[in-house]
């Protein structure tokens, strides 16, 4: 079932051409990392379709594995319109978390209305190296919100990010995830075979990729 969704997301991901992947014309990161493929899950919400899916299938996980959850908490800037979403279809309290306070009036970092205790569940719409998720999930925890976990549309799965979110004690769940969108791609002619190999070598270590 689960392998059903990530590959249906995946799918989904491709048609809209929110994940755009280019083996031979790489893309550069921030970070300076080349990647094969670029992400941009917002674009889900211009496509009602995959917007409704993806929306529905986000809420199931969380009453699937977060019984008790309170409130959503969405992290600044693409995880607030999907958490406001899910918060809207389950009818709990919304907030979100900026990367940084607010540089003016009540300098906050944390938006919204949170009782001291509330259990949250923390959205995103896609996680790379987990660093600005667990950043904010650390704000939360400051404030003195209990953080159950962590839900996000699309992981790259790196080793780094595994072992961020199980040093950080965060469980983390997606819909969706790099190698059932290889799969799922090579199924449907987005790549080519002979692509495999370099696509798959990028995952386990993207800093060197293409050096």
């Amino acid at each position: 079932m689960e392998n059903t969704i990530a590959k249906k997301v995946a799918s989904l991901l491709l048609e809209i051409n929110a994940i755009k992947i280019r083996p031979n014309d790489p893309f550069t990161w921030a970070s300076g990392w080349k990647s094969p493929i670029y992400c941009d899950n917002r674009l889900s919400l211009s496509h009602p379709q995959a917007r409704t899916y993806i929306k529905h299938a986000l809420c199931a996980k969380i009453q699937e594995q977060f019984e008790g959850v309170e409130a959503i908490v969405g992290v600044a800037t693409a995880g607030i319109p999907q958490g406001a979403l899910i918060a809207d279809a389950l009818g709990i309290p919304f907030a979100y978390v900026r990367s940084k306070p607010k540089g003016h009036g009540m300098t906050n970092m944390i938006e919204g209305e949170l009782k001291s205790g509330a259990k949250v569940v923390v959205v995103e719409d896609l996680i790379s190296t987990g660093g600005s998720s667990l950043k904010a999930a650390e704000a939360l925890k400051e404030a003195g919100i209990e953080v159950m976990g962590m839900l996000a549309i699309f992981t790259y799965g790196f080793d780094l990010s595994v072992n961020n979110f199980k040093e950080a004690g965060i469980p983390l769940v997606t819909l969706s995830n790099y190698n059932a969108m290889l799969e799922l791609a090579l199924e449907k002619d987005y790549i080519q075979a002979n692509d495999l190999e370099s696509l798959k070598s990028w995952r386990t270590s993207p800093s060197e990729w293409g050096k």
